[in-house]
């Protein structure tokens, strides 16, 4: 049985996701979705020509883990295509979020990072020469972002571990993509406890987009898919502009 699996499928980025895999797996015998909220996720049948498996659960859990390991061992798919899309960001001072909200930010380690790290760990014995990785990281990932610390050190994490995978996996023909997007217009920024600033609003692109380069920059081997020209600019701009620089001029703007 080939299948793909998505995290993070009941809305956003994952649901973009489901949506988009029929136009490019043609293999595919089921989608397995993953994410808390039940009803979108069953809401996912009327909108994918391929039959889904949903899977409902917490990543923060234990529980969702045990879960996935049963039917993987149940079932011993080939999975062809994993997307952790899961995540969430809390904006403000570090400080503050902790003060307000004890739990926000280690949540936000435990999805953006231990979530990543154990799905894609516990999907490693069911890839094959061939299988893709598509793990949804950030352009907040390029720089140390004051007023967004956790959230963008978190998917620098996920553009780290996502390297140094595609290294560790070539020889098995495992091929893992990192996405950094911009911003997306999706429920994220509902969950982020701040308006989002002008600067984000001008940039904002489609989840459709980002998928859809996505996927095609999986296909190609790619290792790191940036949708749109301003994004690839700060890609290039992060590996020339001292770090410093950067995180001076925005604590500026947070005073």
């Amino acid at each position: 049985m080939n299948i793909a699996i998505i995290t993070g499928a009941s809305s956003g980025i994952g649901k973009e996701f489901v949506q988009q895999l029929p136009y490019f797996y043609k293999n595919l015998d089921e989608i397995w979705v993953i994410a808390r909220r039940t009803k979108p996720l069953y809401a996912l049948e009327k909108c994918s020509s391929l039959p889904i498996r949903v899977i409902a659960g917490d990543l923060g859990t234990f529980e969702i883990y045990q879960q996935i390991q049963d039917l993987l061992e149940q079932y011993r798919p080939k999975i062809r295509l994993l997307v952790n899309a899961a995540g969430f960001g809390k904006s403000g001072r570090a400080e503050h979020i902790f003060q307000t909200d004890s739990t926000a930010q280690w949540k936000m380690i435990d999805i953006n990072c231990r979530a990543v790290t154990q799905m894609t760990l516990l999907c490693f014995p069911y890839f094959s020469k061939g299988s893709r990785v598509i793990q949804i990281a950030s352009a907040a990932a390029f720089f140390p972002q004051p007023g967004f610390a956790v959230y963008a050190a978190t998917k620098a994490y996920v553009l780290s571990f996502s390297r140094a995978l595609q290294a560790e996996w070539k020889k098995k023909g495992v091929f893992v993509t990192v996405v950094c997007p911009g911003p997306v217009d999706t429920e994220f920024f509902l969950h982020t406890g701040a308006a989002i600033p002008p600067l984000k609003k001008l940039c904002m692109t489609k989840a459709s987009n980002v998928v859809k380069k996505a996927l095609l920059d999986s296909k190609k081997q790619k290792r790191i898919s940036i949708y749109g020209a301003g994004m690839k600019l700060i890609f290039s701009a992060s590996k020339i502009i001292p770090h410093a620089w950067v995180t001076k001029i925005e604590a500026m703007g947070m005073r």
